[in-house]
């Protein structure tokens, strides 16, 4: 019997899974959708119990196109990075997760930062210390809801949370811990230094493993559910960035992968632990552990808002409905020109990362005026979220980076219009990944490797289906510079205004906050 393997991808917005065979080739794929809570002002959070209930119509969907002699022989996962998940002495979530968008530790990382001194902190774990990190979170718990805290038997990852529901074991890899500010990014294992200063015992975190190495086994409840036979192995896996990374097939230092989902990140693999001195970017553990022949760390640039500053127009102030909506929407900004009529959009709605590390940014719109049309507007939000992407990516080449080509990859990949915009303003080929589940296809590719001992390079090589190169256009370049420029500059001039619209925000709802999130009751299973 031929043999194939399920990559889940446990993302912001939706799980996604995806059966790949032996030969690379996608032999089924599957999503469900699941909302995020925001109880109070820069909250973010999600309910476990939603992403299972995801994952089941997710691989049901994905499996559900399968012929009978064609075997599921392992799964592979990926996840959301940073998140935490608060698990009980009953193996059950004791409050919501608190999701990597989230920005109520913002006083816990000032301290903490104070404390250790932002240096040490970024040469133990390769990255400055931010919101919605797990570091923050957990000391936020521990100084604002120690109630909720001492309820908490283990902390987990999303998607180490999601293995738990199907296997009952713990674990975790240097990949996705990496992202909690807990791991020694070079000796890939917790920190002891980093779990005093959060105030952590190592009892509570899960085992860190190789990312290959087979978890545990399908149970019986699980596999019911899943429609899988039980016993299937599951290897750990790792976090949504390092997975992508490996199926994209972005395994060297010649190629830069963009991905455009929620937010976006901009990555390259590197040799070792270099980390930026000023904290603009992170530095984490690869999806792999390195050799002579691999990388085992990339370096990576984020912006908050890609996806999610696209959907907000969509839904919030445009209103336009249908499955068609982002194709429209494109459609619309295709017709307008370079720069939307002289409208500038800042996509900092959630706060920013590379470069400005400002968790109370805010995004404006700069020189609207009456003639601007809604393909100006969409325009505009799409060149300010690729903007956000260079500035990200100016810090790698300040770093040292400078690779041949881009893989962009994510749902911004799949519009050809947003390809030849990045291509335009990054001055760099483009290539886009043919299905856009990057982190799902690399959590397939974990599996065949933990489970059939298969080259984890020659795999990523041959299942990274790349699309055909988009050139940028040196013309149209040169205008993006003259406008990234205004870009930053804009930047500059309402980051005041912006950090006091965040203040005043925040005291317009204190003493009207709504119930706590904990005291909701999660929905039972």
């Amino acid at each position: 019997m031929a043999e194939c393997f399920l990559g889940i991808d446990l993302g912001t917005s939706a799980v996604k899974a995806l059966v790949v065979d032996e030969a690379g080739l996608l032999r089924g794929m599957g999503s469900a959708e699941y909302p995020t809570h925001h109880p109070r002002p820069g909250y973010a959070e999600q309910d476990p119990n939603d992403w299972w209930t995801a994952t089941v119509a997710a691989v049901r969907q994905a499996t559900g196109w399968l012929p009978p002699d064609l075997k599921v022989a392992g799964i592979g996962l990926s996840g959301q990075m940073h998140g935490t998940v608060l698990l009980g002495a009953d193996e059950k979530a004791v409050t919501p997760a608190v999701i990597w968008s989230d920005q109520r530790s913002r006083r816990q990382v000032e301290t903490l930062t104070q404390r250790a001194g932002a240096e040490r902190i970024i040469d133990l774990t390769g990255s400055a210390l931010a919101t919605g990190f797990q570091a923050a979170t957990i000391a936020w718990f521990i100084q604002e809801k120690s109630s909720l805290w001492w309820r908490a038997r283990h902390v987990l990852l999303p998607k180490d949370e999601l293995r738990r529901r199907l296997t009952g074991e713990l674990a975790t890899d240097p990949g996705d811990a990496s992202g909690t500010l807990l791991l020694d990014a070079r000796w890939r294992d917790w920190s002891p230094a980093m779990l005093d200063l959060v105030g952590i015992e190592q009892e509570r975190l899960p085992p860190v493993t190789e990312s290959i190495a087979i978890a545990g086994e399908l149970r019986a409840v699980s596999a019911d559910a899943l429609g899988l036979p039980p016993g299937t192995p599951v290897v750990v896996g790792s976090g949504d960035a390092a997975c992508g990374m490996l199926g994209s097939g972005t395994v060297d230092s010649s190629t830069v992968l963009l991905s455009l989902s929620t937010g976006a990140q901009v990555m390259i693999a590197a040799r070792g632990v270099h980390p930026d001195p000023c904290g603009r970017t992170h530095t984490f553990c690869s999806a792999l552990e390195p050799t002579a022949e691999r990388t085992g760390w990339y370096t990576m640039g984020a912006t908050m808002a890609a996806g999610m500053a696209l959907k907000w127009l969509r839904d919030e102030m445009l209103q336009v409905p249908g499955d068609d909506a982002y194709d429209r929407m494109t459609g619309w900004a295709r017709e307008a020109a370079i720069g939307a009529g002289g409208l500038l959009f800042l996509p900092y709605l959630a706060g920013e990362r590379t470069p400005h590390m400002d968790s109370e940014a805010r995004g404006a719109f700069l020189g609207l005026a009456t003639h601007h049309s809604r393909g100006d507007v969409v325009r505009s939000v799409l060149e300010g979220i690729t903007f956000a992407c260079l500035d990200a990516y100016d810090v790698l080449v300040e770093q040292g980076a400078s690779p041949e080509r881009i893989v962009m990859t994510g749902g911004g990949a799949r519009s050809p219009f947003w390809r030849q915009l990045v291509a335009d303003v990054f001055d760099l080929p483009v290539r886009g990944l043919a299905t856009t589940n990057q982190a799902a296809i690399g959590a397939a590719v974990l599996a065949a490797v933990g489970i059939r001992q298969i080259d984890p390079l020659a795999a990523a090589g041959i299942w990274a289906q790349l699309g055909p190169a988009v050139e940028p256009s040196a013309a149209r370049n040169r205008r993006y510079q003259e406008l990234h420029a205004m870009f930053r500059d804009a930047y500059q001039a309402v980051i005041g205004l912006s950090h006091r619209l965040g203040e005043f925000e925040r005291s317009v709802h204190q003493g009207a906050a709504k119930p706590d999130s904990a005291a909701r009751l999660m929905r039972p299973r």
